[in-house]
């Protein structure tokens, strides 16, 4: 993840929400992609250190264990760059204008300059990130797949010249779609304000819920209303454990027979009861910051021992190591 603010539900239920039973089966690799982060941040740098830090504590809010899985700083494993320098190499440049976020995010983000290299590049320099420690699965959202299906043709591309080196990786999709934005906006997200933070708290949640897009059509409470695609709704479905409420609310909503003001309190009541334990895993781990520094750097340390033995294949492969 990138380390540009903290994290919403948007990544609980698209990422960590999948991420965290993975660390029961799975040999599992997660990292802060700070070198990611620059892609769109580089003209203000000065909170990505401190957002690395919130990041890992979410993670273990959320239910990630250092003690399963290996936490590290992608800049603190120097041999992403260079991976990432020798698949350039033999990659195209219209391979990586093609991948459909690039155009996207251009359009999105026209307050920043995004014509630099390393944003072109971000999609190779995830293939390397995975290809580094022979990924065999990425957990990935709908969204992702066009990037990891490039990594996939970068890595027998690159196999193609210089035999089998890289590992061609596999897409795990998450099971959940897309949380909408508090707006209404197809998609919940930082740059557009219209989230719900993992370390919000209580008051924070009820009164963005409050604010929350509903069914525009509905301007009275006896007014039957829409269910399917009403936000508050698809987020009841996600974080409220009592069905019997969400259904019971759903049939009264559609008969015009309740109001959104207490559909949107019981929704503000079931996702700070969901959020609870994570704040306090997340208070816990941020009151021990030394604690924090030793996962990350003892995690890239095992990192890095990784990487090595991957660029010493690398380089063996491309006939440059020098004695």
């Amino acid at each position: 993840m990138r380390p540009t603010g903290r994290l919403h539900l948007g990544h609980l239920v698209g990422a960590l929400g999948n991420w965290v039973p993975l660390q029961d089966t799975y040999d599992c690799f997660y990292f802060v992609a700070d070198w990611h982060a620059l892609t769109s941040e580089y003209a203000d740098t000065s909170r990505i250190a401190r957002n690395v830090y919130d990041v890992v504590a979410d993670w273990i809010g959320a239910g990630l264990d250092p003690e399963k899985g290996t936490f590290f700083v992608q800049s603190l494993v120097p041999e992403h760059a260079e991976l990432y320098l020798l698949l350039s190499m033999v990659i195209a440049v219209p391979w990586l204008e093609r991948v459909p976020t690039y155009k996207e995010q251009r359009e999105t983000l026209k307050d920043k300059d995004l014509s630099t290299i390393g944003f072109l590049g971000y999609p190779l320099l995830q293939t390397a990130d995975v290809a580094m420690y022979d990924a065999q699965f990425v957990p990935v959202g709908e969204d992702q797949v066009a990037h990891l299906e490039l990594a996939r043709e970068v890595v027998r591309r690159f196999n193609k010249f210089f035999g089998d080196v890289l590992v061609e990786p596999q897409p795990l999709l998450t099971t959940f779609g897309r949380l909408p934005g508090l707006d209404g906006d197809k998609k919940m997200s930082k740059s557009l304000g219209n989230t719900i933070h993992l370390s919000d708290t209580e008051d924070e949640v009820r009164k963005k819920v409050r604010q929350m897009y509903t069914d525009p059509k509905r301007i009275r409470a006896d007014i039957p209303g829409t269910v399917e695609g009403n936000p508050v709704f698809v987020y009841h479905d996600a974080f409220n454990s009592n069905t019997v409420e969400v259904e019971d609310l759903k049939a009264r909503y559609r008969a015009g027979k309740v109001g959104d003001v207490e559909v949107k309190t019981k929704l503000a009541i079931a996702l700070n009861a969901y959020l609870e334990p994570i704040r306090q895993r997340r208070s816990a781990v941020l009151a021990r910051p030394g604690h924090l520094r030793e996962i990350l750097f003892e995690g890239s340390k095992r990192a890095r021992a990784v990487a090595a033995g991957t660029m010493d294949r690398v380089r063996e492969a491309m006939k440059i190591t020098y004695k």
